[in-house]
């Protein structure tokens, strides 16, 4: 989300989830760390010289799909929504997502301007748009998973297609610190200002039950 122009709004394709013909009720491998249903992150954007308080709400992660989703709260960036709420996807770098984004008019150059921001990305700058390069985040030597988080529309009304001083028709480039459970981003598009950051620190306590899904 950030501060400039408006955005047509899309609903997210459905979320792919892969199925166990021989189980009927399992338990997803949903929790990394700090990031698990119910889990919450609170902090700040800054754009320019504007600060925004932001609350960050995840709701469902599928580390199968190498996916999560969410809702991003952000504070005090229109005056005629003085609390914004989105629902995002988010797209986690490892078996099923490269760095390279290829998609919301992103390109290789605009991916590798942003990815270098984050230090522990540094070593992987030359050869991260390879083809053959993966990152796995499960590795004990990776202490940060890397992301990729896409807003989709308003909540609650999903219907609103535009909103005067705001827009969500980017994404952020995230890089999640699983020791300390601090979150850095960058926001993109390709009509806003750069390099808009954000950063939240984990808040809330894991829960003591599992996220289950039922077939």
């Amino acid at each position: 989300m950030e501060e400039d122009g408006t955005t047509l709004l899309r609903k997210p394709p459905p979320s792919r989830c892969r199925r166990d013909a021989f189980d009927p009720v399992r338990l997803l491998p949903t929790t990394t760390f700090h990031l698990f249903p119910g889990s919450k992150f609170k902090g700040k954007q800054k754009s320019g010289s504007s600060c925004y308080d932001v609350m960050v709400d995840i709701k469902h992660v599928n580390l199968n799909d190498s996916s999560l989703c969410g809702y991003l709260h952000i504070n005090g960036l229109t005056e005629e929504y003085p609390e914004l709420t989105t629902f995002f996807e988010a797209e986690i770098v490892g078996p099923d997502y490269s760095f390279v984004t290829r998609k919301w008019e992103a390109d290789a150059k605009t991916d590798k301007e942003h990815w270098t921001l984050f230090k522990p990305f540094e070593h992987m700058a030359d050869t991260f748009a390879q083809e053959k390069f993966k990152y796995d985040y499960r590795d004990p030597d990776n202490s940060v998973i890397f992301m990729r988080w896409k807003e989709h529309f308003l909540v609650p009304d999903h219907r609103v297609e535009g909103i005067s001083g705001a827009s969500f028709a980017g994404f952020y480039y995230i890089c999640y610190n699983k020791l300390t459970g601090e979150i850095d981003g960058y926001y993109y598009h390709r009509t806003s200002e750069k390099f808009q950051k954000l950063t939240l620190t984990h808040a809330q306590e894991r829960p003591s039950f599992g996220s289950y899904e039922l077939r």
